[in-house]
């Protein structure tokens, strides 16, 4: 499929959608009821693709691939080690796909994908000189166990009543409601952890090892520091807080476990036959990696918009993350002398 139809390239082969980036029609006003529902229900749209995929594997998990909650009354060795590996299967699976149609077998070549380079394989930034080799090492040894650790503390503390449990059979609309919340919730923390990460002693201390992914790869989704990863999968720790159900909870630690794959690709979009594509969502997210301060969340709340740290891709918005980027680095500059 020819994306000269969806996007352009730059002399120097960078690609870029037609199309600058919007935010969806809902914190609008007017509001637009019509527009909304069609993004709702609609494909791309918040429900369809990612947001069902991991609803889904949430309920799958909950139901067939994780222990009894009288098993989680006590916290064992053998049941969180069994998490364990079926996290690291997960991970393993859904980056890998990625990796492999899209890096090693190179199903659609180079269309849609934003940076013409591939992946790093003869740079010292990198662990064992190798982007993917390193982003893949911090996933699985790093993020893999640490978002294991939050997931079974928070069903052991289900399962001994330290969490009250709300069902679907007793409050079937507040269960659901939870269910579209999760992902707003998700970006706000996101976007909180992601602004204070980027303070300049907590980027040197840990961002920065996520940031050497300028040209990143699915694997560098959640190729992060320890520290950020005990940050950015914290974010479940609401259900400590908010009654619900572990269904809810698993669907927290999916989205955040999983989507950054797709939002990492470093294309646009996923070829998946003659005409059929799958919008990865990552341009907003591709542009933090390429300015740095800009776009620290992306979805459905327009955080971004509203902090003044909005990019949408426009050559406008590039001359001011230009601008904004000389005079961040001349204010380093001169902190460094001072």
């Amino acid at each position: 499929m020819d994306d000269a139809a969806y996007g352009e390239r730059n002399t120097r082969g960078v690609w870029k959608p037609l199309a600058p980036i919007v935010y969806p029609p809902v914190f609008v006003w007017p509001a637009r009821p019509v527009a909304f529902l069609k993004w709702l229900l609609g494909y791309p749209g918040f429900i369809l693709p990612w947001n069902l995929l991991y609803v889904l594997l949430s309920i799958v998990l909950w139901l067939y691939l994780t222990p009894s909650l009288e098993t989680m009354r006590s916290l064992g060795v053998g049941w969180i080690g069994y998490l364990l590996l079926r996290n690291t299967g997960i991970a393993f699976g859904f980056y890998g796909a990625f990796h492999l149609r899209l890096y090693v077998l190179k199903a659609q070549s180079g269309n849609f994908k934003f940076n013409p380079k591939w992946l790093a394989i003869n740079n010292r930034a990198f662990l064992l000189g190798k982007q993917t080799a390193d982003n893949m090492i911090l996933t699985l040894a790093s993020a893999v166990p640490i978002w294991t650790a939050y997931e079974a503390l928070t069903l052991w503390a289900f399962a001994n009543g330290f969490i009250p449990i709300v069902s679907f059979e007793e409050h079937p609309i507040y269960f659901v409601c939870v269910i579209f919340l999760i992902p707003l919730w998700r970006e706000l923390h996101f976007y909180l952890v992601h602004r204070m990460l980027h303070w300049p002693w907590l980027y040197r201390l840990a961002h920065k090892v996520h940031h050497k992914n300028i040209n990143p790869g699915p694997w560098s989704g959640l190729a992060m520091h320890p520290i950020e990863h005990a940050l950015y999968f914290s974010g479940i720790l609401i259900h400590w807080i908010i009654p619900s159900h572990p269904i809810h909870a698993l669907f927290n630690e999916m989205h955040a476990a999983l989507s950054p794959a797709p939002a990492h690709t470093g294309f646009d979009k996923i070829v998946v036959g003659k005409e059929a594509l799958i919008d990865t969502e990552s341009y907003a997210h591709y542009l933090h990696h390429k300015y740095f301060e800009c776009n620290y969340a992306d979805g459905v709340v327009p955080l971004d918009k509203w902090f003044g740290t909005f990019h949408d891709g426009s050559l406008e918005a590039e001359k001011r993350m230009r601008d904004r980027l000389i005079n961040f680095r001349a204010d380093r500059q001169r902190h460094a002398m001072d």
